[in-house]
């Protein structure tokens, strides 16, 4: 093994049925390091950490790590565990229904053998000691889903691991959390713990990381030290092409002006059961307007009443200038609004489907189940969506829940363009997905509106907004409080309106 090395993989090789997920990959993480491992969603990033911590077998190459005599064998999670290999997902793994407490110690006793006072005094002190806001008795499901990530990171902290994957765990986390978080990575990294680090945010990447290895097509792109790597090198290192500026999509799409256009969707008064209050709201033909705000602050909602996800209490709705009522998705859908939400497993994808049944879901609808397209239809349509959003999948047969969460998401896409909306809502389309991935959606999101399509884009990433955007709607507190357009539309104006903005209906 290399010198100070706490975790060394040589040339690790993983094949699915029709897909080589990684070819000859090398990768060391040395101790008292935070690594980053970086990759467009299919690079083999995920791959990677289920070999490392046992959930799959690799078919070739060999594992080290530090204090064992020759490569290791891992064979289940519960060999990395007990190798101190320790890691939190994105998407929470531990018992709703349980205690914290419980939670914390679960798999580490022996049922009726725990001493249950000092399990919850011993989980009460590492909460305290971590500044996480829960109790040892409280059921864990009553947390939010922000302390239930913290908490798995406590977990696996407590465990005493010399290797601790972090995969997409600032994906549910504020800004303070994610400070918190990072200075927990700070102080593990003192004790010389090893840490693997996995995000599609790159702010946070350079601000934390010591180094980083790059993959792609599950190949080994290289390793670097992060002040040997400027941001635009990593994103084309990723996309394996130089990539001039990210900023500059609106220019290549041409940004058409839209306001002159008519209006496709006016809401006066709109409010819902989600605890917005009333606002108003226009979108014109060929615009791409957004809801921005800080976490909580209600765009989200405000898009659920336009689509009529929530239940809607008030207000008065018009569609190319006529009244209409939209009380559910289906009224939507047949005013041709279409709607991607912001969980997309939960609220989007049918995990067990093909990627074909999940491409026709929309346009079925509208059409009715009873009356079903045949599958010669349904073939035709997947087949040529799949070809316009370059959609990674062995076929269109795949399930979708095997697909990477951007090729997911560019699943979800495809579906409501096949049903050929006038008016695309896009909550988050671009959460968790790598960075070239992003700007396809981007650039797809400008297309659209050039082609006269009407687009309301909602993201965290408030660059995101300004490049795709050409007015933005400003919530504070669940109402909006402003609306900027031209030249306001910098990321100062954005913040001082929301941190100051007069509240307007």
């Amino acid at each position: 093994m290399k010198e100070h090395a706490v975790l060394e993989m040589k040339n690790i090789h993983k094949s699915f049925p029709g897909v080589r997920a990684l070819q000859a990959v090398d990768f060391c993480l040395c101790e008292g390091e935070i690594h980053a491992l970086m990759g467009e969603n299919g690079a083999g990033k995920s791959t990677l950490i289920k070999v490392i911590t046992g959930v799959y077998e690799k078919d070739e190459g060999e594992v080290y790590l530090a204090g064992h005599q020759g490569p290791v064998a891992i064979h289940s999670p519960q060999d990395a565990q007990r190798l101190g290999i320790s890691t939190v997902y994105q998407e929470i793994t531990l018992c709703p229904n349980l205690s914290v407490a419980e939670n914390m110690f679960i798999g580490r006793g022996q049922g009726a053998g725990l001493n249950w006072k000092k399990m919850n005094a011993d989980t009460d002190r590492i909460l305290q000691s971590l500044d996480i806001p829960a109790k040892a008795a409280q059921q864990l499901g009553s947390c939010s889903l922000a302390v239930q990530q913290m908490i798995a990171i406590a977990r696996a902290v407590d465990m005493e691991c010399k290797v601790l994957i972090l995969d997409e765990p600032t994906s549910s986390l504020d800004e303070q959390e994610v400070q918190k978080l990072f200075r927990l990575m700070r102080d593990l990294k003192q004790k010389g713990v090893g840490i693997i680090f996995v995000t599609h945010f790159l702010d946070q990447v350079y601000e934390v990381c010591d180094k980083i290895t790059v993959l792609r097509d599950g190949k080994l792109v290289g390793e670097y030290a992060i002040k040997d790597l400027p941001r635009v090198q990593l994103v084309a290192k990723m996309l394996g092409k130089e990539m001039d500026d990210l900023s500059d999509i609106k220019g290549e799409n041409g940004s058409s002006d839209a306001s002159s256009a008519e209006n496709v969707y006016e809401a006066e008064g709109l409010q819902s059961n989600a605890g917005i209050k009333p606002f108003n709201f226009h979108i014109r033909k060929g615009e791409v307007n957004g809801f921005t705000g800080l976490l909580g602050s209600g765009r989200s909602e405000c898009v659920r009443a336009i689509f009529g996800a929530d239940r809607v209490l008030r207000g008065k709705v018009k569609k190319n200038g006529k009244e209409v009522k939209i009380h559910k998705p289906i009224d939507a859908m047949k005013n041709g609004i279409a709607y991607l939400p912001e969980d997309r497993k939960r609220d989007g994808i049918i995990g067990d489907l093909s990627v074909r049944e999940n491409i026709i879901l929309a346009l079925q609808n509208l059409k009715g189940f009873f009356k079903p397209f045949s599958k010669a239809q349904t073939y035709r349509f997947a087949e040529e969506y799949i070809r316009l959003l370059d959609i990674k999948t062995a076929s269109a047969d795949t399930p979708i829940k095997s697909l990477s969460g951007g090729n997911q998401q560019k699943v979800i896409v495809a579906r409501w363009l096949l049903a050929n909306p006038d008016y695309l809502i896009l909550d988050e389309p671009t959460r968790g997905i790598d960075v070239g991935t992003k700007v396809d959606i981007q650039k797809l999101v400008l297309k659209l509106a050039s082609e006269g399509k009407s687009v309301t884009f909602i993201s965290s990433e408030t660059d995101e907004m300004l490049r795709t955007c050409s007015r933005l709607v400003v919530m504070r507190d669940r109402q909006v409080v402003g609306e900027l357009s031209g030249e306001d539309l910098t990321q100062n104006k954005i913040m001082s309106t929301i941190a100051g903005g007069e509240a307007k209906s």
